[in-house]
């Protein structure tokens, strides 16, 4: 059997929402609403980080969701931020290449053909 998502409109939200706030118990709410009562914890939570507008029609995290509270990211801010993240990875992989580089030349042997390859000893 296939779970199916629901979805609430904005309107029905904000009216669980105020039965709510009116003094009725979130359990009595929920239980006639038909809805369990951590979502509307957590609608709760959406209306009062940013309002009305915070209740995606949806039910669910708009395309570019972000932690209620916190200001939507712009394109521009997106893309700096991934270039950002991309420089630190280039780094990083410069970092990794360079340390195998020196792993593999203190590998080789030094004596010529046949000789045996030893590495320096650590200093413990």
């Amino acid at each position: 059997m296939a779970l199916k998502l629901r979805s609430y409109t904005r309107e029905f939200k904000l009216a669980a929402l105020l039965r709510w706030k009116a003094g009725e118990h979130v359990e009595a709410v929920a239980r006639d609403v038909g809805v369990r009562a951590d979502q509307l914890y957590r609608w709760r939570r959406h209306y009062e980080a940013g309002g009305a507008e915070a209740l995606h029609e949806t039910g669910g995290r708009p395309r570019e969701w972000k932690r209620p509270g916190s200001p939507p990211a712009s394109r521009d801010q997106r893309i700096a931020e991934l270039e950002r993240q991309l420089g630190r990875q280039a780094v990083e992989l410069d970092f990794l290449e360079g340390a195998l580089q020196r792993i593999e030349a203190s590998r080789r042997p030094s004596d010529g053909p046949g000789a045996t390859a030893s590495t320096p000893r650590s200093r413990r």
